[in-house]
C-alpha cells in the first residue's frame, strides 16, 4: 500500500482503457511500432504556452494556443476577455468583469487569475520528438491530415489542441499511457540545460508529477552537414500545416534570408511545388533535406491542476501596457502619427514575394473550386440519370446471380488514402545524432 491508501489522486492517475473502433486499434498498432522504430525520445527545444480555463466538472479547457514565450498566451487571452465582453449585449456584469481582467493582464505579467467565478491560467507544454536510426519519426498514417488535398490552406482548419480538455483521468491506450508515464519522468540533462532551467525541471517534476499528453503536432527538420537533425520551424496541427509553413519558405523566406541567386529562387520554386504536389514526409533541395516531423506534447499535472509557466522560461517582454510606459520613459515610444520608417531593401523584397505568395495561393483555391464545381454538376446529371433508370424499372446494376448490387465505386474519400511510399527526393541518411536534446 502507498501513502495515498488504496488509491491515488487523479493527478497521479495513469488509466488504461480500451479505446473503442477500428481506427483507434491502428493507431495503436502504429504507436508499439513507432517505439520500436524511433526508440529514443528527445526534448524539442523551448516549450509552448496556451491559455485555459478551468471546467466545472473537472478538467481544464485549452481556449488557445500562444507561443514560445508566456506572454504571448497572456496577450491572446486579454484578447479572448474583450471578445467576451464585445459579445456581451446587455450583461453588465459580464462585461465589466471580462474588461477588468483583459485591463490587468496588459499591465500585469498575470500566469492565473479568476473572473466571474472561473478560474485561467497560462500552461506549459513540452515538446518532444521520437529518434531512430533514420532520424525523426515521420507523420503516422493515423494522424489526422484533414488539410492534406489543399496545400496552402492549412491554416483554415481547427488546431486539435484548442477546446482539447487536460484532465488526467481520462483513459488512454495502453501505448500512450506508457508514453505518458515516459515522458513526466523527462529531465533534461543538466549540461544541456543553464541551472536555473534544470533546478525547475527537477522541481516541476515533484511539484507536477501527473502527465497528459496533447495531440500530436508536426514540424520540420532538417538534416545538418554533420549528420545532425535540426529543428528548422515551429510546430503545425497537421502534417499539410508544417508542409506549408517549408514550401512558404521556400517561395518567400529562403530567398531573401539566404540571398538565393535566380537560379537558386527557381530551384527552391520547384522543391515547393514538388512538395506541393506529392505531398509526402521529406523534400531535397539544393544539397539540404528537410523531413516533416511528428511532435509529442505533454502538460504536467499537480495537486491543483495543469503546470504554470516556470520562472527560468523565456519570457522577454512585459505586458503591452507596460512595455508602452517603458519605452516612453525610455524616450524610445514613436506615436502613431510618426512617420514610419522607409523600409529596406531587403524588406521590399520580402513584402513583393509575400504578395506573390497569396496571389498565387488565391489562382490555386479558385481554380480547385472551380474543379470541384464541375463535379458536382458532373455527380448531379449522374443522379438524375439513376433516378431514371429507377423509375423506370432498370435492374441493369443487379448481379444476376446474387441478387445483391454490384459495385461501381466506394464512398470514401481518396484523400483518406494511406501513402506509404517515401519521397524519392529525399534519400535520407541513417545518423541518431541530433541536436534536439537529450533525457
Amino acid at each position: 500500500m502507498n501513502e495515498y491508501g488504496e488509491g491515488a489522486p487523479a493527478y497521479l492517475t495513469f488509466r488504461v482503457t480500451a479505446q473503442p473502433g477500428p481506427i483507434a486499434a491502428f493507431a495503436e498498432e502504429e504507436a508499439w511500432r513507432a517505439r520500436e522504430r524511433y526508440p529514443q525520445i528527445m526534448g524539442m527545444g523551448l516549450p509552448v504556452f496556451h491559455y485555459t480555463r478551468e471546467l466545472d466538472h473537472g478538467g481544464w479547457e485549452i481556449l488557445g494556443c500562444g507561443g514560445h514565450a508566456p506572454q504571448d498566451a497572456r496577450d491572446l487571452l486579454a484578447s479572448y476577455f474583450l471578445r467576451m465582453a464585445n459579445a456581451c449585449a446587455s450583461d453588465d456584469r459580464t462585461k465589466t468583469g471580462a474588461l477588468a481582467a483583459a485591463e490587468r493582464l496588459d499591465w500585469v505579467a498575470l500566469n492565473e487569475l479568476r473572473v466571474l467565478g472561473r478560474r485561467y491560467r497560462v500552461v506549459r507544454a513540452e515538446q518532444f520528438i521520437r529518434m531512430g536510426p533514420d532520424g525523426p519519426e515521420p507523420p503516422r498514417p493515423s494522424d489526422p491530415d484533414p488539410a492534406r488535398s489543399r496545400p496552402g490552406e492549412a491554416n483554415d482548419i481547427p488546431s486539435r489542441t484548442q477546446g482539447f480538455v487536460l484532465d488526467p483521468y481520462t483513459g488512454t491506450g495502453l501505448s500512450d499511457g506508457l508514453l505518458r508515464f515516459d515522458l513526466s519522468q523527462f529531465v533534461r540533462a543538466r549540461w544541456a540545460a543553464p541551472d536555473e532551467m534544470y533546478i525547475d525541471a527537477r522541481a516541476a517534476r515533484r511539484s507536477h508529477p501527473g502527465a497528459v499528453l496533447l495531440p500530436a503536432e508536426f514540424a520540420i527538420a532538417e538534416k545538418s552537414d554533420d549528420g545532425r537533425w535540426l529543428p528548422h520551424s515551429a510546430s503545425s496541427s497537421s502534417p499539410q500545416g508544417a508542409r506549408d509553413a517549408l514550401a512558404s519558405h521556400f517561395r518567400v523566406y529562403a530567398p531573401v534570408m539566404d540571398g538565393l541567386s535566380a537560379a537558386e529562387r527557381e530551384e527552391y520554386a520547384r522543391a515547393a511545388d514538388r512538395l506541393d504536389e506529392k505531398r509526402g514526409t521529406g523534400v531535397a533541395v539544393a544539397g539540404r533535406r528537410f523531413r516533416v516531423t511528428r511532435v509529442e506534447q505533454l502538460v504536467r499535472i499537480g495537486p491543483d491542476g495543469p503546470e504554470p509557466p516556470r520562472p527560468s522560461d523565456h519570457d522577454p517582454y512585459p505586458p503591452p501596457a507596460a512595455q508602452v510606459q517603458q519605452l516612453k520613459a525610455e524616450g524610445r515610444w514613436r506615436d502613431e502619427d510618426t512617420e514610419p520608417e522607409p523600409m529596406t531593401a531587403e524588406q521590399r523584397e520580402l513584402w513583393r514575394l509575400l504578395e506573390k505568395e497569396r496571389d498565387r495561393r488565391r489562382s490555386v483555391r479558385r481554380e480547385r473550386e472551380e474543379r470541384q464545381r464541375r463535379e458536382r454538376e458532373r455527380g448531379v446529371g449522374r443522379d438524375l440519370g439513376a433516378g431514371l433508370d429507377a423509375a423506370l424499372g432498370a435492374e441493369a446494376h443487379r448481379d444476376l446471380g446474387t441478387g445483391f448490387d454490384r459495385d461501381f465505386g466506394t464512398g470514401f474519400d481518396r484523400d483518406l488514402e494511406v501513402d506509404l511510399d517515401r519521397d524519392p527526393d529525399t534519400g535520407l541518411g541513417r545518423d541518431p545524432d541530433t541536436a534536439f536534446g537529450t533525457d
